[in-house]
């Protein structure tokens, strides 16, 4: 993506998806750390979100009031520190607090050792993964989707960060940096990884500026994995769940949330149907989901800001840009037009064909006024020749007036001005108005 130039793309990600989906992943962060917040046994809860509450309510017999006390002063903990100091991150705090307490009490607490042994204190060695084309099947809706939501993140952070320091991110950069990160990454057994926001605000507020603030940040967690592994196996759980659930509320975007409900019905729509496809089927299908459905009500509105109307009897515009005042200007007979406001698109040829069938009585000669249409796609190209087609098996003759430049090019492409006729183009309504005279008084002296 960031190769191709894709990163100012992302930008175009209906914002509701967005929201839906990052707001759908907390809660499902936050339900999946409510098992050792709460001290229950479950050592694989089930994946489903439903599943997960059911199987939670099973287990309440075995509420641990220990870690339930870890958990809720590990939130304290991290609530309240900003207020000493942002220096020193509340999250490092209250590990630190949470793990001494536990080891010197002796608390009956589940921790990192206890639920899945010594944590390693070395790295891997790099090796090649083994691919085959079933595999690579197998994997890449997935894979897409990840890529996908890794670069919308990581920009999303780098947006973030601009905003608190006044800079200007490299999108397409951070995108190239991003994949070559992870794919140093599974070389040694990791998992995808993306820019966080909280993170990243948290770097900033404690002081970080630039680029080596992150590299500070990957040496100490280096630093960390070689020397002090072991000790991190005492860390305990309900405190790795209090700053998952922190992280989760940081990321919700509630806010945003509850005002896009309180908005337009189709954002409302596109946020829910993302919101709870990512938090009971599956992440890729509510982002395909989410942006189909974001799309064609997009398009649903555009089409309902196109307008086709006809001009009856005089030609009267207080908006004319054109030279010529055009205010007495009476329509001659057998002169019909019509003037198309907004893009000529698949959405909204139905309008159009609509106000094509209004016309009651026969004209001579037809002026389709375009000066309003941004831009025309396929389906309206085919629908213009049709209309070409119909007008001339009725004896009409259709004139173009004040097509621009990119509507004209397409139609230069598709082959639309050699079948019409280029003598049957005009580049405002003046010139039309004189051909359509020209083709009527034709007609009267065939007569």
């Amino acid at each position: 993506m960031g190769l191709f130039r894709m990163g100012a793309l992302l930008k175009f990600i209906p914002y509701p998806v967005t929201v839906g989906f990052t707001t759908g992943i907390a809660l499902i962060i936050f339900s999946s750390q409510m098992g050792d917040f709460l001290g229950f046994s479950l050592i694989s809860p089930p994946a489903g979100f439903i599943e997960k509450l059911n199987a939670y309510r099973e287990h309440l017999v075995e509420l641990n009031p220990y870690s339930v006390v870890v958990g809720i002063l590990s939130l304290l903990i991290i609530g309240v520190w900003p207020k000493v100091t942002h220096r020193i991150p509340g999250m490092l705090v209250a590990i630190l607090l949470a793990t001494l307490a536990v080891k010197v009490l002796n608390l009956p607490v589940a921790t990192i050792g206890s639920r899945f042994g010594s944590v390693p204190n070395h790295l891997p060695y790099p090796h090649l993964p083994a691919i085959s084309l079933a595999l690579v099947k197998q994997m890449f809706s997935p894979a897409v989707t990840i890529a996908f939501l890794a670069a919308l993140e990581s920009l999303l952070a780098a947006v973030v960060a601009d905003g608190m320091l006044g800079t200007r991110h490299r999108s397409n950069m951070e995108l190239i940096a991003q994949g070559a990160g992870n794919i140093g990454s599974v070389l040694f057994g990791g998992i995808p990884a993306t820019g966080a926001i909280a993170r990243t605000a948290t770097n900033i507020k404690s002081g970080g500026r630039t680029p080596v603030a992150g590299m500070i940040h990957a040496v100490v967690l280096l630093l960390i994995l070689l020397f002090f592994g072991r000790y991190s196996a005492l860390i305990p759980m309900p405190t790795l769940a209090a700053i998952l659930i922190v992280v989760a509320y940081n990321m919700s975007e509630w806010e945003q949330f509850s005002e896009l409900l309180r908005g337009q019905k189709s954002d409302a729509a596109v946020l829910l149907a993302t919101f709870l496809l990512t938090v009971l089927i599956d992440l890729t299908v509510a982002i395909q989901v989410g942006v189909l459905l974001a799309t064609f009500l997009f398009m649903q509105r555009m089409s309902s800001v196109t307008e086709v109307t006809i001009v009856t009897d005089a030609l009267v515009d207080p908006d004319e840009v054109e030279v010529r005042d055009i205010s007495k200007i009476e329509v001659p007979a057998g002169i019909e037009i019509f003037e198309i406001y907004g893009a000529l698109f698949f959405g909204a040829i139905e309008r159009f064909k609509d106000a094509m069938r209004s016309v009651e009585k026969r004209p001579l000669v037809m002026i389709l006024r375009v000066r309003h249409v941004p831009s025309i796609d396929a389906t309206g190209l085919h629908t213009l020749d049709e209309l070409v087609d119909a007008m001339r098996r009725r004896g009409v003759t259709l004139i173009i007036s004040a097509a621009n430049q990119s509507v004209r090019r397409a139609m230069d492409r598709s082959g639309f001005t050699e079948r019409l006729g280029a003598e049957n183009f005009c580049e405002d309504i003046f010139c039309a108005l004189d051909r359509a005279r020209a083709v009527i008084a034709e007609q009267d002296s065939k007569q």
